[in-house]
């Protein structure tokens, strides 16, 4: 590899110097990583450091950044709204640069702050702080926000007015059993700042990709749901996880509670800061009369419930999946472009590999030079392998186009983690339990 001379330094440097990351030995099923790269850097964590969370307007701008420690403060230590009045709750995700390749059956993943040769940028972004919702102020025109909001207009699940006043009430939570489509619209009404005119988008492939290997990379885990420790090991690295995070409820009793619909309140996580972590949460005793039932709601550096709880729908990627008798294959494709995002066609999406045709436990990504996460073969275990389950099912005749959701919900277990992935449903479809976030891609 070449010399380069990175920001600040006056004399030539070898990119060793600047990229860390880990070794994913493909044939081993332990989910703990090698680490590599310059040691110090998996200690500072310079692109992970750099994530916080911020009040983003509908311009793109920051109008302010929040505390490190406490979300409901501004970074200056004054009050923060954020209830939309002054923007969107949003963690910035900053520009860095990633690599992957293949060492024999090793997978290498590497990122750093610097475009090294042979990396690929990864732009700057931001992902909702907090699980969307939906601002109905103007009812013809709906907007995705990420707030701390328990007034009507901002009412989540499926904006079931009847449960306001009681243990069901969904004022202060996310919004579900909406499409892919829908949100994806709702999002677009923020209006046309930021790429091409669409940079608010719903939850982003991209999004959840650049987070995917953040984590792995700053916990040497594929596991996703390790117990979280809040101690680095004799190093200085971190070590764990995030927990189990909300998978945990009884299927049955979520469906008597609340038919599957979300609970967790957004913003229970602003005690944290832009720490990641888990906070508990008590479910209201309706769940299970007489039984105190907890859960902890994890956050990965100020992205709140980044997996379970409820499904996120994901926007800029989908699936081609053929019955037997059409092709026999099932084919994955992605887009970051957000002004070709559509539910029609392959046009303007990159193909990127094959899924498998049956469900399973991960034991195999596809990586390649963009480092999916997606599956190519099932047959790990829950902590095995990449830890998390891939869900799908083959039409019965012709073609199926199906979207994309990550992370589970609170009834899957150890099924759940940030590379869980279901592709059963049509862009179109919608259930109590299918949520999504919110996302701004600026101009490049």
């Amino acid at each position: 590899m070449g010399l380069i001379i990175a920001a600040g330094n006056t004399k030539p440097a070898f990119p060793y110097d600047y990229y860390y990351g880990v070794r994913i030995k493909t044939t081993v099923a332990a989910t703990t990583l090698e680490r590599i790269g310059r040691p110090e850097l998996h200690t500072s964590l310079p692109v992970q450091s750099k994530m916080r969370r911020c009040v983003l307007r509908d311009n793109g701008t920051v109008a302010y950044y929040l505390h490190a420690n406490d979300s409901t403060k501004r970074d200056t230590g004054a009050a923060a709204n954020l209830t939309g009045a002054d923007g969107q709750v949003m963690v910035e995700i900053p520009k860095h640069y990633r690599k992957f390749e293949f060492d024999g059956t090793d997978l290498i993943a590497l990122i750093s702050e610097y475009p090294l040769p042979g990396f690929h940028e990864v732009p700057k972004m931001y992902r909702s702080a907090y699980e969307a919702t939906v601002d109905r102020t103007v009812a013809a025109t709906p907007k995705l926000a990420s707030v701390v909001n328990t007034t009507a207009a901002f009412r989540g699940g499926n904006n079931n007015t009847a449960y306001d006043g009681t243990y069901r009430s969904f004022l202060g939570l996310p919004a579900t059993a909406i499409s892919l489509t829908n949100f994806r619209n709702y999002a677009r009404n923020r209006g046309e700042a930021g790429l091409n005119g669409k940079g608010w988008n719903c939850d982003l492939y991209a999004a959840q990709l650049a987070t995917y290997w953040l984590f792995v990379i700053e916990y040497a885990n594929l596991n996703s749901q390790a117990d979280f420790n809040a101690q680095p090991d004799a190093n200085g690295y971190k070590q764990g996880g995030l927990g189990a995070g909300v998978t945990t409820l009884n299927s049955t009793k979520w469906s008597n509670y609340n038919g599957y619909y979300p609970f967790v309140p957004c913003g229970t996580t602003n005690s944290l800061g832009n720490a990641s972590g888990v906070v508990e949460f008590t479910m209201p005793d309706e769940y299970d009369p007489g039984v105190v039932t907890k859960v902890k709601v994890p956050s990965y550096r100020g992205i709140e419930n980044p997996f379970g709880h409820i499904w996120s729908w994901t926007d800029g990627c989908k699936c081609e999946i053929q019955s037997e008798e059409a092709g026999g294959l099932s084919k994955f494709y992605v887009c970051d472009d957000p002004a070709q995002f559509q539910d029609s066609s392959y046009n303007g999406y990159d193909y990127r590999g094959d899924l498998p045709r049956k469900e399973g436990y991960v034991k195999r990504i596809m990586g390649g030079e963009f480092g999916e996460n997606m599956p190519v073969e099932v047959g790990g275990g829950s902590t095995t392998y990449f830890a998390d389950y891939f869900y799908t099912n083959i039409p019965a005749s012709g073609v199926a186009m199906r979207g994309v959701l990550f992370g589970g919900n609170a009834a899957y277990g150890a099924p759940a983690g940030l590379a869980y992935a279901n592709t059963l449903d049509a862009a179109t479809n919608t259930r109590a339990y299918l949520g999504s976030r919110l996302c701004f891609i600026p101009v490049a």
